[in-house]
């Protein structure tokens, strides 16, 4: 005799509760309101004081104008320094980019129990302020700094190198800061990628150039882009770096931006340039992105094919 089980049937009253209850939508809800709290209001009233007019005498004069755009876009003085920010965050971006990878792929396929270890070296120089390396790349970099000193002493030069206050300097120590950024996460998706793709490559006759180029750069490209917005979006508002390395001959749009509110008190042309910044970095940020997404999808569309 067979024996049939059957479920409790669900009320239609239960049915319905359950349908319109979900956890998801209420659990987002406290994080909302701390961003809309904490970041929203404070640059929804960024935004209003970048319509204000600045008079030296009554700091600033409620108005409704677009006058503070206007004088940034008609102002060649600051197109450049729009230009030098964009121009260093891009550089600076591609050099973490290449400087990153190899560590990234050793890190990834290290099986040594110094693994840890080494993943914590790299997290290490989070934990000390920018100011604090910066302060440490100008004692090394100054006129009487230890690469000079070094260099002085082997004969290699006579007079000291001019290493302070260049674009060099500025470079060198952002790409300090953003480092360990993209080592991280490219460490991430690289150990994603099963090792034994690369063997069957290279099982087939790929040297490693070959497989470098047609098989892990591709399957690495999600975490070449998401390092890439990452370190793009820190270096397009770098502040202490600019400062301390670059001197005040070298201008990016963090410390205009500072200048404005700190020095000439014109909080809304100040206001202005923050969302000037802001707006320049997320449109790149999203034609970059766009960009190397499309690559990779062209790609993946011919590796189907053949």
């Amino acid at each position: 005799m067979a024996l049939t089980v059957t479920a409790p049937a669900i009320g239609a009253g239960e049915r319905r509760a359950g349908a319109g209850f979900s956890l998801g939508p209420a659990l987002v809800i406290p994080a909302t309101l701390l961003v809309l709290a904490f970041l929203g209001a404070p640059m929804a009233l960024l935004f209003r004081y970048s319509l204000n007019r600045y008079s030296p005498r009554e700091f600033m004069i409620d108005a409704v104008t677009a006058e503070n755009y206007i004088r940034f876009f008609t102002d060649p003085y600051f197109i450049g320094v729009l230009g030098t920010t964009v121009q260093v965050a891009a550089f600076c971006t591609v050099v973490a980019t290449l400087a990153a990878f190899p560590v990234a792929y050793l890190l990834a396929r290290s099986q040594s129990r110094w693994k840890s270890a080494l993943v914590i070296a790299v997290v290490f120089p989070l934990m000390v302020g920018n100011v604090v390396r910066a302060a440490g790349w100008m004692a090394l970099l100054g006129n009487d700094g230890a690469v000079n000193a070094v260099l002085r002493w082997t004969g290699i030069v006579s007079e000291p190198v001019r290493l302070m206050y260049t674009p060099f300097a500025v470079i060198l120590g952002i790409v300090a800061v953003v480092l360990p950024y993209m080592i991280l996460t490219l460490q991430s998706v690289i150990e994603s990628i099963g090792r034994d793709v690369e063997e069957a490559a290279a099982n087939l006759g790929a040297g490693p150039m070959v497989v470098f180029r047609r098989v892990l750069l591709p399957l690495s490209l999600p975490g070449i882009i998401a390092g890439g917005t990452l370190v793009f979006i820190l270096c397009m508002n770098a502040y202490a770096t600019p400062v301390l390395l670059g001197g005040p001959q070298f201008k990016m749009m963090a410390p205009a931006l500072y200048d404005q509110f700190a020095r000439t008190t014109n909080w809304p042309f100040g206001a202005a340039l923050a969302f000037i910044l802001m707006a320049s970095t997320l449109i790149l940020t999203l034609i970059g992105t766009t960009l190397l997404a499309r690559r990779m999808h062209h790609r993946r569309i011919d590796a189907a094919a053949r």
